[in-house]
């Protein structure tokens, strides 16, 4: 749910025969921030583990289960859980993908540039320097996971789901109208490769390059930013709490 909406809304502003074209980054923005809605909610039982760089932030902060509390269904934190938890999160991110193509399929067809339909699945730098766009996804991933901890902090620190969607879609929306600007913000390896690895395998007519040159910029710069964000919980969050 989160890569089909979230990669559904750039297709409506990217692709020119959709109605939606040229809504704008903003638009972008709103979209990918219900599209973290409707996973977190969709994802309850999980704790609404929809995005790597917040898993391994989790337990970076301490975590000692991960799960739904009120459910029943937590499981204790080890590397089976987090590798099954990551293990989920790049193939459905691969099928959300899947799935917007086949809605656009169409738009996709009509769309004379290839640069069109690669933003529609993964994200790119306004302007390319590798270090600084890293530097932008470990500080917009930061925000992220740091907030949702803190966040976690105030009530049920066992996932997302314990969190209330909406608090979350808003920071979403948030850092995207903050800090989205320089890379399109990842802040999320899944959702990037994932979509990236969709739009490589897909027959997409004239698709051109899927830049795998850049494609370790949106996994390293979220995972980095998710531990650290993790880390830094252990000494920030009691000051400023």
């Amino acid at each position: 749910m989160l890569v089909l909406l979230g990669c559904g809304v750039v297709a409506n502003v990217a692709l020119a025969r959709s109605k939606g074209f040229n809504g704008g980054f903003l638009m972008v923005n709103f979209g990918w921030g219900l599209a973290v809605f409707v996973g977190v909610i969709v994802a309850y039982a999980s704790g609404a583990h929809i995005n790597p760089a917040v898993t391994l932030g989790l337990v970076a902060s301490g975590a000692t289960e991960f799960g739904n509390a009120a459910l029943g269904t937590t499981v204790p934190v080890d590397v089976l859980t987090v590798l099954t938890y990551i293990g989920a999160q790049l193939p459905g991110a691969v099928l959300g993908a899947v799935v917007v193509w086949l809605a656009y399929k169409r738009h996709f067809d009509a769309e004379p540039e290839a640069a069109s339909k690669l933003t529609v699945f993964s994200t790119g730098p306004a302007i390319r320097s590798y270090g600084w766009n890293l530097v932008t996804e470990i500080v917009g991933t930061f925000v992220l996971v740091f907030v949702v901890i803190g966040f976690g902090r105030n009530g049920d620190a066992s996932g997302l789901a314990a969190l209330g969607a909406l608090p979350v879609a808003l920071l979403v929306i948030g850092i995207g109208a903050s800090l989205g600007g320089p890379t399109g913000y990842a802040i999320n390896p899944a959702r990037d490769l994932g979509p990236r690895i969709a739009h490589f395998i897909l027959p997409i007519k004239g698709k051109g390059s899927s830049d795998w040159s850049y494609s370790w910029v949106p996994v390293a710069g979220p995972v980095i930013g998710g531990l650290l964000a993790g880390w830094a919980s252990h000494w920030l969050l009691p000051i400023l709490g």
